[in-house]
C-alpha cells in the first residue's frame, strides 16, 4: 500500500472513532442528531455541557459562534437536558 493510501486509510479509520465517540456523546446527553448543532459547537463546549458548568459552556458557545445570550443558554440547555 502506497504511503497516501496508508494515509487515508489511516485517517478514515480515526474519522469513524471520533463519529462513534460523538454518537455515544450524543446518545448520553438524550438528544438526537435532528437536535444536535450542525457543526456550531465545539467538543469544547460540549464537554462544558456534558459535565453541567452551564454558564461557561453559554459564554465559550457565544463566544466561538456570536449567538445571542438568549440564543446560547435554550441551546446548552436543551443539550443539558
Amino acid at each position: 500500500m502506497s504511503d497516501s493510501r496508508r494515509e487515508i486509510a489511516e485517517i478514515k479509520a480515526r474519522l469513524e472513532k471520533v463519529e462513534a465517540q460523538l454518537g455515544f456523546l450524543f446518545r448520553s446527553m438524550g438528544i438526537t442528531a435532528g437536535q444536535a448543532p450542525p457543526g456550531h459547537a465545539s467538543a469544547a463546549v460540549l464537554e462544558m455541557a456534558a459535565r453541567g458548568d452551564k454558564i461557561a459552556a453559554i459564554k465559550a458557545f457565544r463566544e466561538e459562534t456570536g449567538a445571542s445570550l438568549k440564543d446560547a443558554k435554550e441551546f446548552i440547555e436543551s443539550l443539558i437536558r
